[in-house]
């Protein structure tokens, strides 16, 4: 009895998640594009230890547009985005342009990284000591394809939207009437 309990009550936040999602279907790039910007944010130590060790010209600002533009594009996102409202088109490019410069950022910064270790005169060899190095590489190229992701899902949010409405949400009749009589015996 318990493991139907469970069972059904899984059912029913899975329903509820999906009617969500038919609501608002971006929520999904949302998810895509926060998720990349924590992984950038947690992972932030190795990307200033690797600009203070190269100092390679533009690698500081490299690093502070991406934040910049992480929150920024946020902010863009759910306006573009507004409640109820069609889609603000003015604020859905800013934040398409403000993703395409983060992947930008972060594939110039990887592109200073591999030119501090390739370098034919004083090249920095990679260590245990200088590690973090090839750490921020590799989050770099992550956060890259998180960033791709996100931004084709901001661009398939209309097709998102088709594809959540073709989901059947409605629940069973027979559910529908156990679920009216037992909200009618909590009343009495």
């Amino acid at each position: 009895m318990n493991h139907k309990a469970k069972q059904g009550g899984l059912k029913e936040m899975l329903r509820k998640t999906i009617v969500s999602l038919k609501r608002k279907p971006q929520t999904i790039p949302m998810l895509v594009l926060a998720a990349a910007f924590l992984y950038y944010s947690l992972n932030l130590t190795h990307v200033s230890d690797t600009t203070a060790k190269i100092q390679s010209q533009g690698m500081g600002l490299s690093g502070f547009c991406t934040m910049l533009f992480s929150m920024l594009s946020f902010v863009c996102f759910l306006n573009a985005y507004p409640h109820r409202k069609k889609t603000n088109i003015p604020m859905l490019v800013l934040m398409l342009l403000m993703v395409a410069g983060l992947i930008f950022c972060d594939t110039y910064y990887m592109g200073c990284i591999s030119r501090a270790i390739t370098r034919p005169d004083h090249p920095i060899a990679i260590e245990a000591a200088t590690q973090y190095i090839q750490q921020a590489y590799d989050m770099l190229g992550v956060h890259r394809i998180i960033l791709i992701v996100g931004f084709v899902l901001t661009l398939l949010v209309p097709v998102l939207r088709n594809l959540l409405r073709k989901i059947d949400t409605s629940l069973p009749v027979e559910e529908g009437s156990q679920m009216e009589s037992l909200h009618l015996s909590q009343e009495d």
